[in-house]
C-alpha cells in the first residue's frame, strides 16, 4: 500500500506500531448527552486523511466527515439526534435530521409530505431515523491493503404494508481517501411496493467557500421552480440572511459525476487545492438532485442521486415515473466519494 509518500508491506507497518488502529481503523461509541443519548457511532479513519463516522442508529448513515481534521460534510443544528424523538408526521423530519456527510431518503417516500392512495407521508421517508441491524464492522487484510468494512441491514415494514430491506456496506482502505457504498434494495414482501430513494449529500465550511466551484457534467438542468435564477449553481457565496433555498434537476445520465474544488483548503500548513468527486451509476439512479443553501445559519450544498425527484409519491404517481419492486426483486446502488 502506498503511505506518508512511500510504499509500503503489511510487515513493515506492523513492525512500527503496537496496534494498526494507530495508522487506521475503526473504533464503536455510543453517544451519552442530550438528544444524542444512545446514538452508536462507528468511527473511520483511512490514515490518509479521511475520517468519517457511521451511524447504525440512523440507518448506516454517515454523520460528520473530515480531512485531515478539516470537516467537508455540514452539520445540522439537530446535532445526531435520536430516532426516538423523530416526528414522522409532515415536516418534522427537519427536527431531528443530522446533516454530516449523508442522510439517506426512502426506502418509499421521497420528497414533499403528501397524501397517496389514503396513506399520509411525511417528508423524506423513514430510512434516515430507523436503526440498522445485524452491524459488523471489521478490518481484514488482502496481503498488503487493509479493508474497513461496515455492514447492516435496515427495514421498513408494515403490517398489511410494504417490507423493503436495505443492504449496506461501506468500505474504505487503509492509505487512500475514497470510501465506496454498496446498497441493495429487496422486497421482502409478497405484493408490490413502491420504492423511492436519495442519497441526501451534504457538504459545507469550510469545503465551502466564495473561492469554490462545483463541476457538473450535466447535459441539461433545471429549476425546479420557474422563478428561481438558473445562474449560481456552480459556484458557492458567502451567507446571505435573506438568501431562499435553491432546487436544481441535473441530467447526468451520460457521466454521473459531482467534483466540488476549493484552490484553498484550509490545512493546517496552509491553504491547497482539494477535490471532492462523489461517482455513482445511473443504471438505478438516473437522477440528480443539487441543493443549493446558502443562508446564514444552514450554508450548506446538498448533492444527491435518486431513481425519484422531490415532490413526494403521489407527485411521482401521477408523472407516471414512480418506481415499483416486484416480490423478491432486489436493485443495488453504488456511490463512490474521492478526496485528492
Amino acid at each position: 500500500m502506498r503511505l506518508y509518500g512511500r510504499e509500503w508491506t503489511r510487515r513493515e507497518l506492523e513492525a512500527r506500531v503496537g496496534r494498526i488502529e494507530q495508522i487506521a481503523g475503526m473504533r464503536r461509541f455510543v453517544g451519552t448527552e442530550g438528544k444524542e443519548t444512545g446514538v452508536e457511532q462507528i468511527h473511520v479513519r483511512t490514515g490518509a486523511g479521511l475520517s468519517y463516522y457511521v451511524t447504525p442508529t440512523k440507518g448506516l448513515d454517515i454523520s460528520l466527515a473530515e480531512f485531515h481534521g478539516v470537516p467537508i460534510s455540514w452539520q445540522s443544528c439537530n446535532g445526531d439526534a435520536h430516532p426516538r424523538h423523530y416526528e414522522p408526521e409532515g415536516s418534522g423530519w427537519l427536527r431531528t435530521a443530522s446533516g454530516g456527510l449523508l442522510m439517506t431518503c426512502g426506502l418509499m417516500q421521497v420528497g414533499s409530505s403528501c397524501e397517496d392512495q389514503g396513506e399520509r407521508l411525511g417528508l423524506h421517508g423513514r430510512m434516515h431515523h430507523t436503526p440498522a441491524s445485524q452491524v459488523s464492522a471489521e478490518s481484514s487484510w488482502h496481503e498488503d491493503e487493509m479493508e474497513m468494512r461496515i455492514a447492516g441491514s435496515v427495514e421498513e415494514t408494515s403490517i398489511f404494508g410494504g417490507h423493503l430491506r436495505l443492504t449496506r456496506q461501506i468500505r474504505s482502505r487503509l492509505g487512500e481517501n475514497s470510501l465506496l457504498i454498496q446498497d441493495e434494495v429487496r422486497n421482502v414482501g409478497f405484493e408490490r411496493c413502491p420504492h423511492m430513494i436519495l442519497y441526501h449529500f451534504n457538504f459545507g465550511f469550510p469545503l465551502l467557500s466564495e473561492e469554490t466551484t462545483i463541476h457538473f457534467h450535466s447535459a441539461s438542468v433545471q429549476a425546479r421552480e420557474q422563478q428561481t435564477p438558473m445562474g449560481g449553481y456552480r459556484a458557492w457565496q458567502a451567507p446571505d440572511k435573506d438568501y431562499q433555498e435553491r432546487l436544481y434537476y441535473h441530467d447526468t445520465s451520460s457521466k454521473p459525476l459531482v467534483q466540488i474544488e476549493n484552490p484553498n483548503f484550509p490545512f493546517h500548513s496552509g491553504g491547497a487545492n482539494v477535490r471532492v468527486s462523489l461517482q455513482w451509476s445511473a443504471d438505478t439512479l438516473p437522477n440528480l438532485v443539487q441543493w443549493k443553501m446558502a443562508g446564514a445559519g444552514t450554508h450548506v450544498l446538498g448533492i444527491e442521486p435518486a431513481n425519484c425527484y422531490v415532490e413526494g409519491r403521489r407527485a411521482e404517481r401521477e408523472r407516471g415515473s414512480l418506481v415499483f419492486l416486484e416480490p423478491g426483486e432486489t436493485v443495488s446502488y453504488e456511490i463512490r466519494l474521492t478526496l485528492a
